[in-house]
């Protein structure tokens, strides 16, 4: 039987009330406590405090505080949502855009299993572990100071002088030492810490106390931002580098007090606007063929201020803009400022098509032609734009999940049903 934190499962701009079951889960005061004081420490940006609870925003992922899960799960339907496929379609978007390992969701070997978000990415980072102490774990050379019983190295006369007075068989030096015990060991030694104290009562509690038990001592150190520009980047270090990123989402994400009680609290969070905007970047260049895509090109507009649209696609002479919205727009238009943003976009990159994308689950376009922006002051403005929805789904076997043909659509609407410019799409293993 597998062990599992209890959890929460909420979808993106709703709410949760402490005092409250939901699906016979308790969401207690303590844990809206420590969630305030998390969002304090963010500048407030991923919840807003309401009478009693929390209404989210558009932060999705996950947070686990004082032995519960909650899941924030995206939805761009009004309609009340399948958790399970909506969790499913953040786990691909996460996993196209290289943010999580996992295989292809919609497997039955993930979907049996009820799969908790946190467990992945922690699994992930236990098994990325495991891999480097089968392979052997690197040495390293590192500085140190310190009394030795023989002379190498600098002698630090004026330490030496202080500290030997007595044991005259000893010197004070600073010297290399070559040894496990470096910097890259202790960053995912104080993960691996991390994922002990969080993952107990969870099946993989077992598997982490056994890569520790592999893993060799080191010295405990309390890792920041600043710690992990310091790792050494080498042929050797290379094979770290997952590893390495894994630990860096835990350790600078993890608050082990976020209140005046002891909660551990640790909050993988996505900005959904830009993961969406990025997996349609990803999906678009899995697409093309004989057709450049480019993400976030800049353009300086005056004094130093730039603009940037999210994608700019780029056939021959033609070029076309895309700019991605994570919102349900299907009982609204689109902003007079997001409008105006595509016409600048179109004059400033000489592109004639623009489209103002939105994603949906179920059909493709509330206006199929593009529509030409008016004249102005008797100029023709040569360029248009377009509402455009998008179906991220596809139902294979009666379920629903993400379409990985999703860029050659796009392309579609743009350049036409062209096959020339379309690369084989193939399913993600």
């Amino acid at each position: 039987m597998i062990n599992r934190t209890p959890r929460i499962q909420v979808f993106e701009h709703n709410s949760l009330h402490y005092g409250m079951d939901y699906k016979g889960v308790s969401f207690k005061e303590k844990h809206f406590n420590a969630l305030v004081k998390l969002n304090e420490l963010h500048d407030n940006k991923y919840f807003t405090v309401i009478h009693k609870g929390l209404k989210f925003k558009h932060f999705v992922g996950v947070i686990q505080v004082d032995g519960l899960t909650i899941e924030i799960l995206p939805k761009i339907d009004n309609n009340k949502g399948d958790e399970n496929v909506w969790q499913g379609a953040l786990i691909e978007m996460l996993r196209v855009t290289k943010k999580l390992k996992v295989k292809k969701v919609g497997e039955a070997n993930v979907n049996k299993q009820n799969i908790h978000l946190l467990d992945i990415y922690f699994e992930w980072f236990l098994s990325e572990v495991q891999l480097l102490v089968h392979q052997g774990l690197i040495k390293q050379y590192y500085k140190e100071t310190s009394n030795v019983k023989a002379l190498k190295g600098k002698l630090e006369f004026a330490g030496h002088i202080s500290k030997n007075l007595v044991h005259k068989e000893r010197f004070y030096t600073t010297h290399q030492v070559y040894e496990k015990d470096h910097l890259v060991h202790q960053i995912l030694f104080q993960a691996l810490s991390i994922v002990e104290q969080l993952s107990k009562g969870n099946y993989l509690y077992s598997k982490c106390k056994t890569v520790q038990l592999d893993f060799p001592e080191v010295k405990t150190i309390a890792a920041n931002e600043a710690t992990f520009t310091k790792i050494p980047k080498s042929r050797k270090t290379a094979p770290y580098e997952t590893a390495l990123t894994i630990a860096r989402l835990i350790i600078l994400n993890y608050a082990p007090s976020v209140s005046s009680g002891s909660e551990r609290m640790l909050a993988l969070l996505f900005d959904m606007n830009s993961l969406w905007e990025e997996y349609v970047l990803i999906r678009l260049k899995q697409a093309a063929k004989d057709v450049n895509i480019y993400g976030q090109q800049s353009i300086i507009l005056w004094n130093g201020i730039t603009i940037r649209p999210d994608i700019v696609i780029e056939k021959g002479s033609e070029k076309y803009i895309i700019d991605s919205k994570w919102k349900n727009i299907d009982y609204g238009k689109p902003s007079t400022h997001d409008l105006r943003q595509m016409y600048v976009y179109n004059e400033y990159w000489g592109s004639r098509k623009a489209m103002l994308l939105y994603p949906s689950n179920s059909g493709f376009f509330e206006q199929k032609d593009f529509i030409s922006f008016e004249a102005i002051n008797g100029k023709d403005a040569n360029h248009c734009c377009a509402l455009g929805k998008i179906s991220i789904f596809k139902n294979i076997e009666g379920k629903d999940i993400l379409d990985e043909r999703i860029g050659a659509n796009i392309l579609a609407w743009f350049c036409g049903n062209d096959s020339s410019i379309l690369a084989e799409i193939e399913s993600p293993a």
